[in-house]
């Protein structure tokens, strides 16, 4: 099936299981984002707080971040980063 040319319209969203954030990070998460760059990154099991990694790379990058972190510390949690079109 052939692709459709890319729009500045097009949205490229990513699911991932990451099963720890800090693991995906040594793991190649952020050159991934880089390469890819989809506009919507759904993020599953981060197992982290915002204030215990470092994703200011994240910023650069041009994402806004949202957090929904486990009450019991280092269990599931998600996180949605996502590019503001505008």
């Amino acid at each position: 099936m052939p692709q459709s040319p890319t729009s500045s319209d097009d949205v490229k969203l990513v699911s991932w299981n990451v099963n720890g954030i800090r693991a995906a990070m040594d793991k190649g998460f952020r050159d991934y984002l880089e390469s890819e760059q989809p506009t919507i990154v759904c993020l599953q099991e981060t197992k982290a707080r915002p204030e215990q990694v470092d994703t200011s790379w994240a910023d650069e990058l041009g994402y806004e971040q949202l957090w929904n972190c486990a009450e019991k510390a280092g269990y599931s949690g998600t996180a949605i980063w996502s590019k503001n079109p505008g």
